[in-house]
């Protein structure tokens, strides 16, 4: 059983994860940093522990800091939400080491489905669709980097193994180009990720990212709880999803669920996880699985009915699922826009001190955010400071309730991306069908 978790995340996750516990019965240690002391969920965890100043590198990020603070506060679980340190299999072995539960699935498989050469092996393996590539990492010879090129066909893209948040890539047009952008992708994953190991995959022109999240437990048991379109990015960041995806069939998702819950029972995989794939031509290619919590989870809560937050906790205490895929009925359509505080033309963070905060309401309006009047954005950490959740029982009508949602949502005193929301919600090509990865850029440089 679980008593007490150890929170090691902050923001919004971390209120979302001490409202799951609320209802489990399970008391909450919040950490913080030093600039965090003040937060909402601060105040509402039962205890609070400061791990270090502000700079996520001395406090969210170090590890002995969150490995303390679970023992002094006499823990038994750490959950650690999404970032930071959610998919560092090193902290998940030290955690258990330490003789805390994990909330998360086991170290071998954060690290086995961390590194996208052997991630994608084992998808190949369980019978997963994946981009045709290099299968495996790029040699260190240029004459042979060339003949894997041609063999594959161009536009091709070079990917770091362990990248991941849209750093480590680079799209290759050209036979000419191609050997300088090899070498440019290996000096940028080694500075980011201290690993410059790359392999190549052919470049999909015009995909969408449609992605399936799944839940697991320590019993066998697998579900599938839908999928999300989340095709709307900037940067290889999400902006806005939704879910179901349009477009596809019963058949191809059932299909698609099949064979990610396979690929959960091939590597043991334990918890709340999401499988990743590009789309194109009715066709699915995956690109990798988050083993974590998504920031886009509660698009999928809103059509399924399922507390995956509370799913993940019982999961991690050892119980079994508690439903089954037969107890899945998918139902009605939900939008997630993420709110950031940054400059909606330029993007630049915009940190600081909120004058005056309006929440949005109505139905189907759902808001995750731990931010209140007065509140003092960082400058320190992700830019995040609220998801509006919109859900309908169409989706014209899940568009229509967040546009009045954003209409309504007041955030003075910092710069936030609302009225880019605004402007993609209704959008007349974005209401009408599907869209690739690559519009909303098209749209913000037209």
């Amino acid at each position: 059983m679980i008593d007490k978790l150890v929170i090691a995340n902050r923001g919004e996750v971390a209120l979302r994860i001490l409202r799951a516990c609320g209802e489990l019965g399970i008391q909450t240690v919040a950490l913080h940093s030093e600039a965090d002391a003040d937060t909402k969920y601060v105040r509402l965890a039962k205890e609070s522990v400061c791990i270090g100043p502000a700079p996520a590198a001395a406090s969210y990020l170090n590890i002995p800091a969150v490995i303390a603070a679970a023992e002094v506060t006499d823990a038994s679980a750490i959950h650690p939400g999404y970032g930071f340190l959610a998919e560092n299999a090193d902290f998940a072995k030290h955690v258990e080491e330490s003789g805390f539960i994990f909330v998360g699935p086991a170290p071998e498989t954060i690290r086995l489905m961390g590194d996208k050469i052997s991630a994608i092996k084992m998808m190949r393996e369980a019978g997963v669709p994946c981009v045709p590539g290099s299968d495996g990492p790029l040699p260190d010879d240029a004459d042979a980097i060339m003949r894997i090129a041609a063999g594959i066909g161009y536009p091709i893209i070079i990917k770091a193994t362990a990248g991941g948040g849209g750093k480590g890539m680079r799209v290759v047009h050209t036979e000419a180009a191609l050997l300088n952008a090899w070498q440019l992708t290996r000096s940028e994953a080694q500075a980011a990720f201290a690993n410059d190991t790359v392999y190549m995959e052919r470049y999909l022109e015009k995909p969408r990212h449609v992605e399936f999240q799944v839940l697991a437990d320590t019993q066998g048991n697998v579900v599938i709880l839908g999928d999300r379109d989340c095709s709307m990015q900037r940067r290889h960041q999400k902006v806005l999803e939704e879910a179901p995806a349009l477009g596809i069939t019963d058949d191809m998702r059932h299909k698609m669920g099949e064979l990610c819950a396979n690929a959960c029972r091939l590597i043991g995989y334990r918890g709340a996880g999401t499988f990743e794939f590009l789309f194109e031509h009715n066709e699915f290619f995956f690109i990798e699985m988050n083993t974590r919590l998504q920031v886009e989870h509660p698009v999928t809560e809103a059509i399924s009915g399922i507390d995956i937050v509370r799913e993940q906790i019982q999961i991690a205490a050892g119980e079994p699922l508690s439903v089954s895929q037969d107890d899945i009925h998918l139902r009605g359509h939900a939008v997630e826009c993420r709110i950031n505080a940054e400059n909606p033309d330029t993007f630049m963070p915009s940190p600081g001190r909120i004058t005056q905060y309006h929440q949005p309401g109505g139905p189907g309006i759902r808001v995750d955010s731990h931010i209140f009047n007065n509140y003092r954005v960082p400058p320190y950490y992700d830019s995040l400071i609220a998801k509006v959740i919109a859900y309908g029982e169409t989706r014209e009508q899940a568009l229509v309730r967040m546009s009045g949602a954003l209409r309504e949502m007041v955030v003075d005193g910092i710069d936030t991306n609302i009225t880019l929301q605004r402007r993609l919600v209704n959008d007349a090509a974005f209401r009408q069908q599907a869209l690739d990865i690559h519009y909303l850029e098209r749209q913000l440089s037209s």
